[in-house]
């Protein structure tokens, strides 16, 4: 059977997808200068310039 069989997975998809629309919603300082239509794309190259 495929899928999230533990919990810990669960956790970590649902706070990358709470993130990713926070981002889009322009929650988030990343890129909130930018175009809403590129915010994701522009706050993913902040983001791995940071890390």
């Amino acid at each position: 059977m495929r899928g999230l069989k533990r919990l810990r997975s669960v956790q970590t998809i649902s706070a990358g997808h709470a993130l990713v629309q926070n981002i889009r919603r322009g929650h988030h300082e990343l890129a909130a200068d930018t175009d809403p239509q590129l915010r994701l794309a522009a706050a993913s190259t902040e983001l791995a310039h940071a890390v």
